[in-house]
């Protein structure tokens, strides 16, 4: 006997499991060392322990077995398909099981996302830890338990193939964020950037939806170069001008630039690992970043939001030097300046025409905020209310809720929210003290697929909404005067 308690189960009657041919149980993983990871997919932290994860599972593939129990924090993540779409988003290979009840977690004693659980060949519970795990003492951990047990004689190593949940998109896959990209002598005309997440590609389109441009290898990487050898990881947000494409290359936890005429890519700033939260200014290039999920560009400013440390940060474009804007770098929902102020995951940015008010898609408060710069910035809550506040309740901004929105455009004093986890696009209107659903009038397209887990809205010039319908893998466009809808890369 290696440990004190007996690990529960996770074999049993209606759970759901995902990645195996059939349902695992403590018989089935036993003589292997087993890691339960506690997670739930709306949690940047758990995003952040999947590396770690993987890495442990290529350095020990026969000694080792994780296994992800998801355990939904917002009732949209209680749906089985949700969660399928989100291992092919995140490419978890490792087997999952789907526990909406969370039956698991109290019997395991979980108290925060994400928390390993560690079992010994025999079954029993041997340690526990929660938060993010340092990548390298993470294997140096595990190598340590696996030489005791072979010392024991209690291994008995095996490969366990999964069966991977493979959902391959089209020309996009699980796109990000939509923005404007103004005309240059490369596209002389109005064109549109796109997060092409799941492609690890930036994508720039014509005002019609027709490809014009692709940056990035299309593997997973981090390297600089030419529009074709570049790497980006799952980027996810983006801001365009005249000369260049602004990329919140999120699981590089980087920024990156595109130029629009050579299609040349640089590092901005971030170093390609998870940093800590951010304190006082220093150069860009020199700052570790953490999961940047969307940009907007200013006066001469990149305003971004580090989703990683739960702040909002800004680059002047004059020497790039950087610094942290609002947000004290704790998880919460605290209006307020500088770093008296908290956001949880912002993940959705936009400045409003004057320049002077940035619109924050705080997202695990779903929550939006704004932010009133100048010399003393300060952020004020729009609409929501806490970490554990959220629904899909329309009428005055103090009762209205959201659910994980993750992008906002603002035009004509109405702000337009993707509403991720209610698949909506929601009007607030802060004047009119009113949040109401976006209607549409009718089918998005002729299979009547209704939106899923959009993640980017904006508003052209004329007036047309351009929604990123993240889940199925297409750019809608939608006529507010007509209520007709285009869509592209369906």
């Amino acid at each position: 006997m290696f440990g004190i308690i007996r690990a529960p189960d996770f074999g049993r009657f209606g759970l759901v499991w995902l990645n195996v041919p059939q349902p695992l149980s403590l018989a089935a993983v036993a003589g292997r060392v087993t890691i339960l990871d506690f997670w739930t997919f709306c949690c940047i932290n758990c995003v952040h322990a999947l590396p770690a994860l993987r890495g442990l599972e290529e350095t020990f593939p026969r000694e080792v077995t994780v296994i992800g129990v998801h355990s939904p924090k917002f009732p949209h993540e209680r749906d089985a398909a949700q969660l399928r779409h989100a291992i092919a988003r995140y490419d978890i290979h490792h087997p999952v099981v789907h526990d909406p009840a969370m039956i698991l977690w109290r019997e395991y004693g979980v108290r925060a996302w994400p928390t390993l659980v560690f079992l010994s060949p025999d079954g029993r519970v041997i340690g526990q830890m929660a938060g993010e795990p340092d990548p390298d003492r993470l294997v140096q951990g595990v190598g340590a338990m696996i030489d005791r047990f072979w010392e024991r004689g209690a291994l008995k190593p095996d490969l366990m193939a999964p069966v991977i949940h493979a959902e391959p998109g089209g020309a996009l896959r699980f796109p990000g964020k939509i923005k404007p990209c103004p005309p240059n002598a490369a596209t002389p005309d109005s064109a549109w950037a796109v997060a092409d997440t799941g492609h690890h590609q930036i994508v720039v389109v014509s005002d019609d939806g027709r490809e014009l441009a692709r940056y990035g290898s299309g593997r997973a990487g981090f390297e600089d170069g030419g529009a074709e050898e570049a790497g980006f990881d799952g980027p996810e947000g983006l801001a365009c001008d005249e000369a260049a494409i602004w990329v919140a290359d999120t699981r590089n936890h980087a920024i990156r630039r595109i130029d629009r005429l050579t299609g040349a890519v640089e590092t901005v700033a971030g170093c390609g690992w998870r940093g800590m939260a951010l304190y006082r200014a220093d150069p860009a290039p020199e700052v570790a970043l953490a999961s940047p999920w969307d940009l907007a560009l200013g006066d001469n400013v990149l305003y971004f939001a580090n989703a990683g440390t739960h702040q909002v940060g800004i680059i002047d474009l004059a020497d790039y030097s950087l610094r942290p804007l609002v947000g004290s770098g704790i998880e919460g929902l605290v209006d307020g300046t500088g770093r008296q102020a908290a956001l949880a995951q912002p993940s959705g940015l936009a400045l409003n025409d004057a320049g002077d008010r940035l619109y924050v898609a705080d997202s695990e408060t779903s929550a939006v905020r704004r932010v009133r710069l100048g010399a003393t910035p300060e952020i004020e809550t729009v609409v929501g209310a806490g970490l554990f506040d959220f629904g899909h309740v329309n009428g005055a901004l103090a009762t209205a809720r959201l659910q994980h929105p993750l992008g906002v455009a603002v035009a004509g004093g109405r702000l337009y929210v993707a509403d991720s986890f209610n698949s909506a696009v929601r009007v607030v209107e802060p004047d009119r003290d009113n949040v109401a659903d976006l209607e549409w009038g009718g089918c998005l397209d002729p299979a009547c697929r209704p939106l899923s887990e959009p993640a980017g809205v904006t508003v052209a010039a004329d007036g047309r909404l351009l929604i990123s319908d993240t889940n199925n893998h297409r750019i809608l466009v939608w006529y507010p005067e007509t209520g007709e809808s285009r869509t592209w890369f369906a």
